[in-house]
């Protein structure tokens, strides 16, 4: 006794001493009985089932031998799983035992026999004698096969969607016996063509253990006979089913999908229906329709119902408001759980079956309008529809589907207990414990670890549903007619010509070199390309966005990441579509650094990484590749990386005036070719190089297309002669500007040293002491000027530091004489007559026409000339912190410094478009405002100005450079 109640608590029994008492008592091999209780749900009710049912009826476990395994596994197992059906057996167990272990054979045979109608017959009629008890009988005779099935199975999850077609099978049955019953009442020469439409779970043949169960009815004619009639039929059939009877009701049988639900007639032509549907249905129940099938009755007339419903279900996603009522039902199902329920809710709160089942559907009506192979009623096969047809990724789906089976399981095992309608988890400790078994008693041996795993599927459900459901392209795709979400070439084309496409014919070919095939690619591309040319139409140019499009995916289409990112992000193809039309400098960038598309699903990755970062990385790619070509190719790869990524965010959240992480990424590239050329040159211990930059690039103000103006400084060892350390610091300084400059598919960094001391013709470098003997005895105004700019990039921090005290002497030292002024306004007004390219509208000029760049920056560079002496605020290289400053001071008013900052920051966002629009990295159009409607547009678009309204760039810019001019003639010239 002893040995046995350590066994049984062993394999999870609670009372031990009294299933060891049991086992002394019943025949059989012990060993057998451990076994089979180690699997089942709740040990301790089937071995209290087991000795009920023994003491009442010793000669059903006493008949058992050694070949009847399986007959005591499953009789166990349905006593351990449900305390319902074991009361059930009990009661009558000489007739229903066998249940268990006789194969019932066709549900639909057996349940009409039961009710003694003939199977074969055209319209079955029950006999006389039958009643609702014999086929509540039949239909639990074949419920307790089903239970015994699935509590036995190996693998209960992999056997779940089994119960529910046979669960669904069962139901079609039950009505096709109670309508037999129905008719012997009210029809008994079946005179009157009547139809059964299964609807919800039951229609999708994934129907629970205890559901209602969804139906409408279909009648042939309207006339008043056959209204009365059906109305009857329909009333008697509800009431085999559900009404009161010795044995226990089936379910409750729910015609409230029917039009106008409850009250709406009970009955209906298929005429009626379609009427119905074509003026008043709302948008949930085409969705209900989605699962609609002929269980019972007529089948010509089930199928009419069928073919009849096709169209207004595949057509229902192109209503106005589709997808936005589908989201607000799904939301409003939520809102109305329980406060007290929302944990517990396996089927309607967030990350349950509602969840999958709104996600799965939405997609469905969507894609299904043109893609018949949507076309099922049952979620599973739906998931694996939409992964096949790749609407899904597919491990997106296999994740959904293995979610759903858990959860539809979870649903199971806590309805078996009672056989109660149920969906919520259970909060008693003993019943969790219990359903955990019930699912797998290995995995989830305690409550606990039953929680854990619901939270994380329901987690993982919900993560998904968010991200399938809310989808851009799902919405998109839904305001597209048929024609135009199927791509079919002659709608195609004249659908391109009106939403914008220049060249109808040439885009056709686009699309079918990305669409032709059978490839998953060419299939997803199908799926994209219809919604992705309306948002390209949105662009400048149509045509350049899907030219681009190709490009790019020929380029990297078979890349697992890419079409999918397109497909399932909540942005990324959006935000593509976006580029692509507008800006040839960002497409042609993405076709080098095509890993960068997947920048645009996250707008952390769109922007730039801290500076030491990047100098980190720099340092750690030098010291990873001794080859000084092959280490400076990285490090123009990193400059190039970052430079795209202000690209990206520039042409999708506008365009900023000022870009200071062009210049972290133009220093680390500096830092580390210096460090390269130190290392290629022998220079080290030889002497020091430090790198300033200078212009616009010392500002941190710099464009897209900017050289880096910078002048070098070096430092000879100890013991170095000084011309030895200027030729190898000459070297170095070459040396950068060689592996800075190489042409490969990383940008080129042009290094500009034509603002040092004697410009082209004086020494590459120099000295400090050089600088400062120079500037004080020979430097003009202008170098002056030019260096209040400079600011340290890389080198040596004492050396630069030694530098830059000795240019702030210069800069900042002495007051602006009067010489200087007038130094500074004849090389402006000089400036203003020669440098202006040939032809150029100057009021179109953004850099050197009134009003533009050079106008602004050298008001603002005269009044620091004239005061930084006196305010260090003002001793600053940027442009846009000096206006601030001067501002702050009092030398600007604040209309003048808005004036000025306005048109400082609209030119430099002009030349920024400028060059992503065009691509263009040099020549004079950069700097213009342009005229032609093909190179305008686009900057337009990327500057924010909404289609029909880009000439007020033009606008704009006139009345800014007006006001900076303005400015310029008040303070500058008096």
């Amino acid at each position: 006794m002893r040995t046995q109640a350590h066994a049984l608590r062993s394999i999870g029994v609670g009372d031990s001493q009294r299933g060891a008492e049991f086992l002394e008592e019943i025949p059989g091999d012990e060993d057998e009985w451990l076994a089979i209780l180690r699997t089942c749900a709740d040990p301790d009710l089937a071995i209290l089932q087991a000795s009920r049912l023994h003491e009442a009826h010793p000669e059903i476990l006493g008949s058992f031998g050694r070949a009847d395994h399986r007959k005591l596994e499953r009789l166990l197992g349905v006593l351990g799983a449900s305390a319902n059906l074991g009361d059930y057996l009990i009661a009558h167990p000489s007739q229903r035992a066998r249940a268990l272990w006789v194969e019932p054979g066709p549900s639909r045979t057996l349940l009409l026999h039961a009710v003694g109608a003939d199977p074969l017959a055209a319209v079955p009629v029950a006999s006389a004698q039958a009643n609702a008890d014999d086929l509540r009988r039949a239909y639990r005779q074949i419920l307790l096969d089903i239970v015994a099935d699935d509590v036995t199975s190996t693998d209960p999850l992999e056997h779940m969607p089994e119960v529910g077609r046979r669960m669904a099978e069962l139901a079609d049955a039950a009505l096709e016996a109670a309508l037999a019953l129905a008719r012997r009442s009210v029809d008994p020469h079946g005179q009157i063509p009547f139809a059964v439409i299964a609807m919800g779970k039951t229609g999708a043949q994934e129907l629970n253990y205890v559901s209602d169960v969804d139906v409408v009815y279909v009648i042939e004619s309207d006339d008043r006979e056959s209204v009365e009639l059906g109305t009857r039929l329909a009333a008697h059939l509800a009431g085999a089913c559900s009404g009161p009877g010795a044995e226990p009701p089936l379910w409750t049988l729910d015609a409230n999908l029917r039009p106008e639900g409850r009250h709406g007639v009970l009955v209906r032509t298929v005429e009626s229906y379609e009427a119905y549907w074509r003026q008043w249905a709302q948008t949930w129940e085409f969705q209900a329709l989605l699962k609609a099938r002929a269980c019972a009755g007529d089948p010509t007339l089930g199928q009419r119902f069928e073919a009849a419903a096709s169209p207004f279900i595949w057509d229902a996603a192109s209503h106005d408001g589709f997808v936005e009522s589908a989201r607000l039902m799904r939301r409003r199902v939520e809102d109305h759980i329980p406060r007290q329920d929302i944990d517990r809710e396996i089927k309607l709160g967030r990350g349950g079956l509602r969840d999958v089942e709104f996600t799965v559907q939405l997609l469905q009506l969507v894609h299904g309008r043109t893609d018949e192979s949507l076309r099922v009623r049952s979620t599973l096969e739906a998931i694996g529809a939409l992964a096949n047809g790749g609407y899904i990724a597919r491990h997106d789906a296999a994740e959904l589907a293995h979610c759903y089976r858990f959860l539809r399981l979870a649903e199971h095992r806590a309805q078996l207990p009672r056989m109660r309608r149920t969906h919520l988890i259970p909060t008693n400790p003993h019943d969790l414990h219990v359903m955990g078994r019930a699912i797998d008693p290995e995995k989830f041996f305690d409550a606990d670890a039953l929680h854990a795993e619901l939270d994380r599927v329901r987690t993982r459900v919900r993560s998904l549903h968010e991200d399938m459901f809310y989808r851009p392209i799902v919405m998109a795709t839904s305001q597209l007619s048929a024609d135009e979400a199927s791509l079919d070439q002659d709608a195609a084309q004249d659908r391109l010509k009106v939403i914008g496409y220049v060249d109808p014919a040439g885009a056709l070919t686009h699309i079918r070199a990305l669409t032709t095939g059978t490839s998953r690619r060419a299939m997803i591309q199908r799926h994209l390309l219809p919604v992705f040319i309306s948002w390209l139409a949105h662009g400048a140019d149509p045509d350049l966005g899907l030219l681009n499009f190709r490009a790019v995916s020929e380029q990297i289409g078979d890349s697992h990441w890419y079409l999918a990112l397109l497909r399932d992000s909540g942005v990324a193809a959006q935000r593509l579509c976006q580029v692509l039309p507008n800006s040839r400098w960002v497409a042609e960038a993405l076709s080098r650094r095509p890993e960068a598309i997947a920048w645009l699903d996250d707008n952390a990755l769109l922007e730039s990484p801290p500076v030491q970062r990047l100098h980190s990385e720099v340092a750690s790619l030098i010291s990873r590749h001794p080859d000084p070509h092959d280490a400076a190719a990285r490090v123009r790869a990193v400059r190039t990386r970052e430079l795209l990524r202000n690209g990206l965010d520039d042409s999708i959240n506008g365009i900023h005036a000022r870009r200071p992480q062009i210049c972290d990424g133009a220093d680390a590239a500096l830092t580390g070719a210096l460090e390269i050329a130190m290392r290629e040159c022998e220079a080290i211990g030889v002497v020091d190089v430090g790198i300033v930059a200078m212009g616009r690039y010392g500002g941190r103000e710099p464009s897209y297309a900017s050289d880096a103006d910078i002048i070098a400084v070096h430092r000879a060892h100890n013991g170095v002669d000084q011309s030895q350390a200027a030729a190898v610091a000459t070297h170095v300084i070459n040396t950068m500007k060689s592996l800075l400059g190489a042409t490969t598919n990383d940008m080129s960094i042009e290094l500009d040293l034509n603002l040092r001391p004697e410009g082209k013709s004086g020494p590459m470098t120099r000295t400090v002491e050089s600088y400062g003997d120079y500037y004080a005895k020979w430097a003009a105004t202008w170098e002056r000027q030019a260096l209040l700019r400079s600011r340290p990039v890389a080198g040596p921090h004492d050396l630069i530091n030694e530098f830059i005290e000795c240019v702030d002497a210069v800069r900042y030292g002495q007051p602006l004489t009067h010489k200087e002024l007038t130094d500074i306004r004849l090389l402006k007004a000089r400036m203003e007559t020669e440098r202006l390219p040939r032809g150029a509208e100057p009021a179109r000029h953004v850099k050197l026409g009134p009003g533009g760049l050079t106008d602004v920056e050298w008001v603002v560079q005269l009044l620091q000339l004239r005061e930084a002496g006196d305010n260090e605020a003002l001793r600053t290289p940027s442009t846009v912190d000096a206006i601030s400053a001067l501002v702050d001071a009092g030398t600007l008013s604040t209309d003048d410094g808005n004036d000025l900052l306005n048109a400082w920051e609209l030119a430099s966002r002009i030349r920024a478009g400028n060059v992503l629009a065009s691509g263009r990295m040099s020549g004079p159009r950069i700097d213009m405002l342009p005229r032609e409607t093909k190179d305008f547009i686009p900057l337009a678009r990327l500057m924010g100005y909404s289609q029909g309204r880009e000439n007020d760039l033009e606008d704009e810019w006139l009345r800014a450079a007006r006001r900076a001019r303005a400015v310029m003639d008040r303070v500058f010239w008096e």
